[in-house]
């Protein structure tokens, strides 16, 4: 049974600066053999997981982190899909095993789609392996139409409505495009 969001141990959520990037690797090397193949639907060493957290911050990536004291524990992350007409991102999400299940993929989905939004993005795109439960119902509550390939579920999600499928979410903690989240 997942544990409510109060629940979750004191923590920031905010974007990652460039100088975070060891942080950022170092939550990746983290992630065990489970949460590995969730975010990058795969098996995924540590040398490869170095180099992707280099590659973010050099190529723009934009990445939303729950940092708890020095250690990113959870991480959001926004890249830029050029190759489609109509501006749309790709989202990814990775949380550490000891903070599952305590609305962090929520907080920073949200915090995410927002940003996504202040950027111009019209859609965000959402990929993920088929029995990645906890993506596909992170994805379902924001409306994104799944549709299933081999081995993987592929999502949509307009970004016009941002929030919670059913609630306010979005207008009531808006600053600007941006979301004031208070700390976990």
């Amino acid at each position: 049974m997942p544990l409510p969001p109060q629940d979750a141990p004191a923590g920031l959520i905010r974007q990652l600066r460039p100088s975070d990037a060891p942080r950022f690797r170092d939550h990746l090397q983290r992630l065990d053999a489970t949460a590995r193949h969730d975010r990058f639907n795969g098996g995924i060493d540590d040398g490869f997981l170095e180099r992707y957290a280099e590659r973010c911050f050099g190529d723009g990536t934009t990445v939303i982190g729950c940092v708890i004291g020095d250690r990113v524990v959870a991480a959001a992350e926004l890249h830029e899909r050029p190759e489609f007409e109509c501006p749309t991102g790709e989202a990814a999400f990775s949380v550490e095993h000891a903070h599952r299940r305590r609305g962090l993929g929520s907080r920073l989905f949200e915090r995410l789609l927002l940003h996504a939004r202040a950027l111009g993005y019209d859609r965000l795109l959402v990929t993920t392996h088929a029995d990645n439960g906890a993506m596909k119902a992170l994805a379902r509550k924001y409306d994104a139409q799944l549709e299933f390939d081999v081995g993987e579920a592929h999502g949509i999600i307009e970004l016009a409505g941002v929030g919670p499928a059913g609630s306010a979410w979005a207008s009531d903690h808006a600053v600007d495009g941006l979301a004031e989240l208070p700390h976990l």
